[in-house]
């Protein structure tokens, strides 16, 4: 599944930080399963300010802080279940570990999965203290820069200070070391955009962290993620205006039945 010897510590750049663009992490016939099959279950919106960046997008949860099992594995499909159970594996830690030249066997772990849907947006950030590293993945089959939701390593807060751009497609990664300067951001998915920018963040913490994005005790409720016109119809799905289509026929069939068969 994850092609560990991609994680080349020869990758990791120092300019304008440590950060590393890691390709080609998955054969192809991988990569096409996890993109056909990526999570649409038990996500949450995320949308705020945090007082250094503003975001809106849909995160769902694949490995709790700390967990050594996936989350809501009973929905998640057999190559899903698979790049889980290798992200939980040793081999991966210390494969991360050697690209950045970190012990990471004290850290604690976890990934979340995410949808960028028209409009979703991360705004200029370094991550919290506690966040030491992230591994960022992607999962859409095609991309169009032109359509936003690009990874952006930036030099400073200022969204014109880009260093490099890295479109979100299946097989590319971004490793990023958290220093007082790793700046990066998510560029504003456009309204127009046919499809979700997809990806999914594997983050190292700092011992007795606490997730932020899912707290202890956290009761939000989740929902299926909403897929647009174009990737309904690229499924085989009825897109909206069938559906509102098909549920008005059945309404006046409904009511012409009713008005047919009278009750007394």
């Amino acid at each position: 599944m994850i092609d560990l010897t991609r994680l080349d510590p020869k990758l990791l750049s120092t300019e304008p930080y440590e950060w590393a663009f890691v390709g080609g992490l998955f054969e192809p016939q991988d990569a096409a399963a996890l993109a056909a099959s990526f999570p649409h279950d038990n996500f949450r919106t995320v949308r705020g300010y945090d007082g250094e960046k503003g975001y809106s997008y849909e995160a769902r949860s694949l490995i709790g802080m700390g967990a050594d099992a996936p989350s809501h594995v009973e929905s998640l499909s057999p190559a899903w279940r698979r790049l889980a159970d290798e992200l939980l594996s040793p081999a991966y830690r210390a494969a991360v570990g050697r690209l950045v030249a970190r012990e990471l066997d004290s850290l604690l772990m976890d990934a979340n999965v995410f949808h960028y849907g028209p409009g979703a947006w991360l705004g200029p950030h370094r991550d919290l203290r506690a966040k030491l590293l992230t591994h960022v993945f992607y999962f859409n089959e095609t991309w169009n820069i032109e359509d936003g939701g690009c990874l952006t390593i930036l030099r400073s807060l200022d969204v014109s200070s880009e260093v490099s751009r890295v479109a979100p497609i299946v097989g590319n990664s971004v490793v990023l070391v958290r220093l007082g300067k790793s700046w990066h951001a998510v560029s504003p998915v456009v309204k127009s955009c046919a499809r979700s920018r997809r990806g999914m963040t594997v983050a190292f913490h700092s011992p007795g962290s606490v997730s932020t994005l899912w707290p202890p005790g956290d009761k939000t409720p989740l929902h299926q993620y909403e897929l647009t016109a174009h990737e309904e119809s690229a499924n085989g799905m009825p897109g909206p205006l069938t559906r509102l289509r098909r549920r008005a026929t059945y309404l006046i069939r409904a009511t012409a039945k009713e008005k047919r068969w009278p009750t007394k």
